[in-house]
C-alpha cells in the first residue's frame, strides 16, 4: 500500500506543530486519530518515522528524510491546485470549433474580434466543414449543428434558432415575376440541396400542410453555394436568416411568400462530449454565441 496525501499532511503537521495534541487541535481531529494515522503511515512505509514517548518526539533518520520530501510534495500539490484554480477562473487555452461554412462565415467570424477582446487568452481554431464530423477524431471541443439533432451520444446545448425565409434577388423577380401564391412556385426556378431532402421541405402553408417538398432546378451540397446562386439571380432559395440577414437588409435578396411562411425556425445547437463541468473556455464561447444568436432567433 502507498501513502496518501492526507497521511503526509498529518505527519508534516505533527512535526511542524511539535506534538500530536497540537496537530490534532489544528486539524480538528482527536489525538488518537492522529496517532492511528501516523502508525498506519509507518506501517505502509515499513519504517519508524518518529520516536515518541509520553514526554517528547524525535524524528528518526528516515523520518527527517521523509519529512523534507513530504513537505515538498504537499507544497507542490498546493501550487498545482492554485495554478489550476487560476486557470479555471481565467478562460485560456486552445478552443477548437467546428461548424458548417455558412454558419462559420456569417455567425462566428463577424464576432471573433469582440470575443478575442473579451477573452484574449483563448486561442481559437476555427474549422469549417459541411459534413458531420467525429469530435474526438477531429480533436474538436465543440461543434455547431444546424437543424434537428439525430439521436447521439453527444451532449447538446441550444444556442437559439433561426427563421427560414424564401428569397430571390431583385433581378430574378424582375425577369420572372414575384410569386403571390404557393402554387406559383411551379413556374419558377427553385434552388435546393443535394445531400438531404429535409432541406428541400420549405416552411410554407398549403392545402396539404405547412411543409412543401420542392423539386429544385439546381441543387448543391453547400448552403453558401445556394446563397450565391440566389444572389446571382438563378432562382428562389429557402435559407436561414443567420446567413442572409445582411443580404436582406442591403436589398440584394427579397423575401417572397412571407404571408404563407409557416414560421418554422431552425434549431442551432452546440454539441460536445463533456456534460458535467465544461472547461471555462468552452462555457464562455457558448454563452457568448447564445447572446449573439438572439438577433437571428424567434
Amino acid at each position: 500500500m502507498k501513502a496518501r496525501s492526507d497521511e503526509l499532511q498529518v505527519f508534516v503537521s505533527v512535526i511542524e506543530c511539535g506534538s500530536i495534541s497540537a496537530a490534532a487541535e489544528q486539524g480538528g481531529q482527536t489525538p488518537s486519530a492522529i496517532s492511528r494515522t501516523l502508525s498506519r503511515l509507518e506501517s505502509k512505509l515499513g519504517t519508524t518515522l518518529i520516536n515518541r514517548t509520553t514526554r517528547r518526539m524525535d524524528l528518526t533518520e528516515e523520518g527527517r528524510f521523509f519529512f523534507e520530501r513530504a513537505k515538498s510534495i504537499l507544497e507542490q500539490m498546493d501550487d498545482l491546485e492554485d495554478h489550476l484554480s487560476r486557470h479555471q477562473q481565467t478562460p485560456s487555452g486552445r478552443l477548437r470549433i467546428n461548424a458548417a461554412l455558412p454558419f462559420m462565415q456569417h455567425a462566428i467570424v463577424p464576432w471573433v474580434g469582440e470575443f478575442r477582446a473579451l477573452y484574449p487568452q483563448i486561442e481559437l481554431e476555427l474549422n469549417a466543414c459541411d459534413l458531420i464530423i467525429d469530435l474526438l477524431e477531429q480533436s474538436t471541443d465543440v461543434a455547431i449543428r444546424i437543424g434537428e439533432l439525430a439521436d447521439s451520444t453527444l451532449h447538446a446545448r441550444s444556442l437559439g434558432c433561426s427563421p427560414l425565409n424564401l428569397l430571390a434577388s431583385p433581378a430574378y423577380l424582375e425577369r420572372h415575376g414575384t410569386p403571390t401564391r404557393v402554387e406559383d412556385l411551379a413556374g419558377h426556378s427553385l434552388l435546393g440541396f443535394s445531400q438531404t431532402d429535409t432541406l428541400n421541405h420549405w416552411p410554407l402553408r398549403h392545402v396539404d400542410g405547412d411543409r412543401l417538398l420542392i423539386r429544385p432546378a439546381i441543387t448543391s451540397s453547400s448552403g453558401e453555394t445556394v446563397r450565391a446562386l440566389a444572389l446571382a439571380g438563378e432562382g428562389i432559395a429557402c435559407l436561414s436568416h443567420f446567413m442572409t440577414h445582411d443580404d436582406i437588409r442591403n436589398g440584394q435578396l427579397k423575401v417572397v411568400l412571407d404571408d404563407f411562411n409557416s414560421g418554422y425556425r431552425q434549431p442551432i445547437n452546440a454539441v460536445y462530449y463533456r456534460n458535467s463541468q465544461l472547461a471555462l473556455r468552452i462555457q464562455c464561447f457558448l454563452d457568448f454565441m447564445q447572446r449573439k444568436l438572439a438577433m437571428y432567433a424567434c
